[in-house]
């Protein structure tokens, strides 16, 4: 996943004295890291996680580094407009946590190819642009364990932001677990085309409920749904972030998202010169996904069983998509005994059994 200052401070010693060029001075100047973020940084959630990754770099690296952040950016031209203006204005190394960020990302390095970008989320790549992403579908398997084994009704519900890979990783892989434990569960989804708006997320939760769900999921940016779900009694998967402050009865489990380990390893390349492109997709064995922050309601017997298959998914002995697979038109998509290899799950398409639901184009 992960060119060339090196060939630029060689190229400026032809212009000093040999005793110069053979010891130049190394700079005390801290590196600085920008970071760009699709929402606000609420209490938790999507940029709520990258904005604590950012926090951990400044605390791994204290005084050799100067971080800065611009939230509540849409993808698209302002996003360019902002990678563009952080690289204006000296940062050696950017972040751009959304998926809807790389094109501007890769559009904005063709100019500033001294630069380092970070694609988090993306898949294309440059010579100085990485992609990195995580295995977040490893976290929805174990989710919809619990989801499984905590439902009364056998309906969960699920709102989703756009029909992308990632999101259909996690509603496969959620449904896939539920029904690993209590085959006769099925899954309801609804679209909401954007990544953050709370009033249409609690919207949709609440008319999910409405439809004899009992526990949800979301792959959206607040904590909206999980709020939805305290309101009403419910049962809900917290994601990217823990949060029982807002659903302290609700929470049966989150699913978070670990950045701090990665960004601070990046920019420290980034400062030792050692830092190259390429592409990165961690999971739960890298640190990278975490289940856990368990809710009041779920007895210990299905704690201790989700943190054991947890361990399995990390040592590879769990691979959450293995056969047989069926899609929900009744396709066969992976014969028993098989697994999906990395290329067919980045490219997932459809919505298994059990999912009542069609994908938005």
């Amino acid at each position: 996943m992960y060119k060339n200052l090196a060939a630029t401070l060689v190229a400026a010693c032809f212009f000093l004295p040999a005793a110069q060029a053979q010891t130049p001075a190394k700079s005390t100047e801290p590196i600085k890291a920008g970071f760009v973020y699709v929402s606000p940084i609420t209490e938790a959630g999507w940029t709520r996680q990258h904005d604590e990754g950012r926090k951990a770099v400044e605390r791994a690296l204290g005084d050799q580094v100067k971080t800065t952040f611009v939230a509540d950016v849409p993808e698209g031209a302002d996003a360019e407009r902002v990678i563009r203006d952080l690289a204006s204005q000296g940062h050696q190394i950017i972040f751009t946590p959304s998926f809807g960020y790389m094109e501007p990302t890769l559009k904005v390095a063709r100019d500033f190819p001294n630069v380092k970008f970070e694609s988090v989320t993306g898949f294309k790549t440059a010579p100085n642009v990485a992609a990195s992403n995580a295995r977040y579908y490893e976290g929805r398997y174990l989710a919809g364990i619990a989801a499984g084994r905590m439902t009364q009704s056998n309906v969960a519900g699920y709102v989703a932001g756009f029909p992308i890979p990632e999101v259909l990783q996690g509603i496969n892989a959620f449904t896939l677990g539920m029904r690993s434990v209590n085959p006769k569960a099925t899954v309801k989804v609804v679209w909401l085309n954007a990544w953050f708006d709370p009033p249409k997320e609690r919207e949709a939760a609440m008319a999910l409920f409405n439809q004899d769900v009992d526990v949800i999921a979301f792959h959206t940016g607040s904590t909206a749904v999980m709020a939805a779900a305290q309101e009403r009694g419910k049962m809900a998967v917290a994601y990217h972030s823990d949060m029982r402050r807002v659903g302290p009865d609700a929470q049966i489990i989150a699913v978070t998202h670990q950045w701090g380990d990665y960004y601070t390893s990046r920019v420290r390349a980034a400062m030792s010169g050692t830092w190259s492109s390429g592409s990165v997709w961690g999971g739960i064995k890298d640190g990278m996904i975490r289940v856990g922050e368990f809710g009041p309601k779920v007895p210990k017997k299905v704690q201790d069983e989700i943190l054991a298959q947890q361990k399995r998914v990390g040592s590879g002995q769990l691979l959450p998509f293995t056969g047989p697979i069926t899609d929900n038109e009744g396709k066969v998509v992976l014969p028993a005994g098989q697994s999906l290899s990395d290329a067919q799950i980045l490219n997932m398409n459809y919505l298994v059994q059990g999912v009542q639901g069609r994908i938005t184009r």
